[in-house]
């Protein structure tokens, strides 16, 4: 069994123990893009080499696992500090009528991104070597995205400053995060109340290995009007 359909079988199970329907085909793409960062993560550190043996369960699946609380009706985000294509490209495979931008500062990770487009033929989506607060992006993307997702370590305040430029009349920031967000969603919620319309935080619980979400992650969803 090559090193793809291991992660293949992993998928499978991992979709299934949480009744989530993927076709055989989203979850081919969905294990070679794991292997695509695997291997190129010899060269460019794209996640911690002490993760490798849980790319698909830390990486790709999460990744993945965020369409299952977004609202209906988005087509167009934007993955703010995607670094390998997270959490974009799992999205994007997952969500295959959406389209998006992949934006990275750091130009090796973008390069690494493009490869992986290129490779899994995925015509929705195209990455940016940008940072999205430049006037060079925001002249380019304004007013353009009804969905902002991001995994990165930037705190909930900046991207929202970074998100408000860039996103439609309506729209929503899905932010994946860990530890206690008691004051980072407090500071993002005062200096941004009056663009926040409505703030959830899910806990990103799944079977079998989470089932109380002893990792701690959680998706911040905000529905934001401008």
């Amino acid at each position: 069994m090559t090193q793809e359909q291991k992660y293949f079988k992993e998928l499978k199970k991992i979709f299934w123990d949480n009744e989530i329907s993927l076709s055989d085909y989203q979850l081919q793409r969905l294990a070679h893009f794991a292997e695509l960062v695997v291997e190129k993560n010899k060269q460019v550190n794209l996640i911690s080499r002490k993760d490798i043996q849980n790319i698909v369960e830390n990486h790709i699946f999460i990744s993945a696992f965020i369409t299952e609380f977004l609202p209906g009706g988005v087509n167009r985000f934007l993955d703010i500090g995607t670094g390998g294509g997270f959490p974009g490209i799992p999205l994007a495979i997952t969500k295959p009528l959406m389209r998006g931008v992949l934006a990275d500062s750091t130009a090796k990770k973008i390069d690494a991104v493009k490869e992986f487009i290129a490779k899994l033929k995925m015509p929705n989506v195209v990455a940016e070597n940008c940072r999205v607060e430049s006037p060079e992006f925001k002249e380019k993307y304004s007013n353009s995205f009804d969905l902002v997702v991001s995994r990165s370590t930037v705190p909930l305040s900046v991207l929202l400053r970074y998100s408000i430029p860039l996103i439609k009349q309506k729209a929503y920031l899905a932010a994946i995060k860990g530890g206690d967000l008691t004051q980072e969603f407090k500071t993002a919620e005062t200096k941004y109340k009056p663009y926040i319309r409505k703030s959830t935080i899910f806990e990103l619980a799944y079977k079998p290995s989470n089932t109380r979400n002893e990792k701690g992650k959680k998706l911040i969803l905000l529905e934001l009007t401008k």
